[in-house]
């Protein structure tokens, strides 16, 4: 079953409640206009974008450290900017510009920022996985008390790396949260049809491990179930499934069209936008105001156009340095 929220009193003050939301607003803000700049011609190549699905990145990595590490998918945008990643070099990297993260040669399923712990993006399903079981070794050998966030998609799931890595993680007992971003479908494909269990957190038996399920638009219950797991795995007691029922507003990638699924669906899908709901308890019980929420809105649009600015003014990559990163020992400049 879903888990339900507890009283946000107990939970949060008034300051993590705001950083939560406008965390989720920066995510929603940030995506959109990425999907106008597409549509503009403006960025290359493909994007996925996680419009919807914003209160799955907030709540878990909010019960996070800032050394704590994250692995992503080709849906990874909110999952950077939730981690801290900076607005101006995802832009760039999205723009193919040399001061992106990847000096523009990744672009949006690559974006990585190790000094936040965030060990990349992914464009392979399910290809984060046995890299957040590597990390998560590393920190248990290092005694570090670091934990790994995994986030996948509920295709992953079917995919043998997810359960090669549910297995290592428990048999050693490793500091990582796997996460699963149940958003009803894998590119075209229902989880009603390629999943053979209803909850994908069911699957955690099969390693003796807790699986959890909750409301993934709901960013309380969501990061409540975070951090029971991330203290689970910090006191050395193993790794946590845990799946958030949510689901994505756009298509698979943009320019989807999107024959897969009804409209009606989206749209019910849509009156559950959990930033909606989210501003709603805020200001019902007297945290915020809708004046508040006004200027958070006006500066994180003032936050987005002024990365776009640095993109748009970044340099391109020079062609001499199309092999650099590529090597541990670079090739040019040999003969």
């Amino acid at each position: 079953m879903i888990e339900e929220t507890k009283d946000m009193d107990q939970a949060l003050d008034r300051g993590a409640s705001m950083s939560l939301l406008t965390t989720m607003m920066r995510i929603r803000d940030f995506e959109a206009r990425v999907e106008e700049l597409f549509f503009a011609w403006q960025i290359a190549g493909s994007v996925h974008l996680y419009i919807g699905e914003e209160a799955v990145a907030t709540g878990v990595c909010s019960a996070l450290r800032p050394n704590d590490y994250l692995t992503s998918t080709h849906r990874g945008h909110g999952h950077a900017i939730a981690k801290g990643a900076q607005l101006d070099r995802m832009m760039a990297e999205l723009f193919g510009r040399k001061t992106g993260y990847c000096k523009g040669k990744g672009g949006s399923m690559h974006i990585a920022d190790f000094s936040v712990g965030m060990l990349g993006a992914n464009g392979i399903v399910a290809g984060g996985l046995p890299i957040a079981v590597g990390a998560g070794l590393s920190a248990k050998m290092r005694q570090s008390g670091q934990v790994v966030a995994c986030f996948f998609g509920d295709g992953a799931t079917s995919r043998g790396t997810f359960h090669e890595a549910l297995n290592m993680a428990a048999v050693f007992r490793l500091p990582v949260l796997f996460v699963n971003e149940n958003n009803q479908y894998a590119s075209t494909t229902p989880a009603s049809y390629g999943v053979s269990v209803e909850d994908v957190a069911s699957r955690s038996a099969g390693y003796g491990i807790p699986g959890v399920v909750v409301d993934g638009n709901d960013v309380l219950a969501v990061r409540e179930s975070a951090l029971a797991a991330v203290e689970r795995a910090r006191a050395g007691e193993g790794p946590t499934l845990l799946e958030c029922k949510t689901y994505r507003w756009r298509g698979h990638y943009v320019g989807d069209p999107e024959q897969y699924r009804d409209k009606e669906e989206v749209l019910r899908w849509r009156e559950r936008c959990p930033i909606q709901r989210f501003q709603k308890l805020l200001m019902e019980n007297g945290t915020t105001r809708q004046g508040e929420i006004d200027e958070i809105s006006r500066r994180i649009e003032e936050e987005v156009a002024a990365a776009e600015r640095f993109a748009q003014e970044s340099p391109l990559p020079d062609p001499d340095e199309a092999l650099d990163d590529l090597f541990a020992n670079p090739l040019r400049g040999r003969r």
